[in-house]
């Protein structure tokens, strides 16, 4: 973890954002005292991407027993 003063985040704080990486903290300082912290995250990757899953289902058999309870919701 690395330490800056207030003064000197209010000066760099794009850049210091810019450099966090994932996981990397930056601790901000006034009097000697630390008043915030700065971690970086990773990128959200929460979002679907289609694809992302091809490939991982596999249908081993056709199950048209248990359609025929749907039949009247099928066109």
């Amino acid at each position: 973890m690395s330490n800056v003063t207030l003064e000197e985040a209010q000066a760099r704080l794009p850049d210091l954002i810019h450099e966090l990486v994932p996981g990397q903290e930056v601790l901000i300082t006034e009097n000697e005292r630390p008043v915030a912290k700065l971690v970086g995250q990773a990128a959200d990757s929460r979002h679907p991407v289609p694809g992302r899953c091809k490939g991982m289902l596999t249908i081993l058999s056709d199950d048209d027993e248990h359609l025929e309870d749907f039949k009247e919701y099928m066109p």
